[in-house]
């Protein structure tokens, strides 16, 4: 595998999904945005909304229209409160479901902490060029995605296939940071 130094920089943005956290606690945010940055990606945007579907389809609706982001990173709202409603959220605006993106995290996440991952909505999608993967509010399960998934279908280098070549092209962009 290539170093962090010849990997193609993606633009991610990373919104936090809580009714509790905030800036000083968002330890699950806070990796996600360490754990990009650490792979030589850059974090354009950082966000952290309450438990809303409407509030979180708005930030994702901005960040899906901007030339600006190729990924969304999110963390919180999957599992099975009433208040969780990430998946509620998302799936209207995928064109694209990445099914395997769940089923993956789930397979993982049950060699790490056996069958409570069954309550994991994990999921994933494409809109507009902008890959979206959703995963539980915890520290550790996002590091189980990141890790176990995200770190190398983010990396452009990755064979036989990652999803830097379905995302939005940037280049020409002249607000890239």
């Amino acid at each position: 595998m290539k170093t962090a130094a010849h990997k193609q920089a993606l633009n991610i943005a990373v919104l936090t999904v809580s009714d509790t956290r905030s800036e000083d606690n968002d330890t699950s945010g806070q990796y996600l945005q360490q754990a990009a940055m650490a792979d030589a990606h850059s974090v354009v945007d950082k966000k952290i909304v309450i438990d809303d579907k409407f509030q979180i389809r708005a930030v994702v609706s901005n960040w899906i229209a901007s030339d600006d982001v190729q990924v969304v990173l999110i963390t919180g709202g999957t599992g099975f409160t009433a208040r969780d409603t990430t998946p509620e959220a998302m799936t209207p605006l995928f064109e694209k479901e990445i099914e395997g993106f769940g089923e993956l995290f789930r397979h993982i996440s049950f060699l790490e902490i056996g069958t409570s991952t069954v309550q994991s909505r994990a999921l994933g999608g494409m809109a507009n060029g902008t890959a979206i993967f959703c995963m539980p509010g915890s520290t550790g399960a996002c590091k189980t995605a990141w890790n176990g998934i995200l770190q190398q279908q983010l990396d452009a280098s990755h064979k036989p296939c990652n999803f830097a070549v379905h995302l939005k092209d940037i280049s020409q962009c002249t607000s890239r940071r």
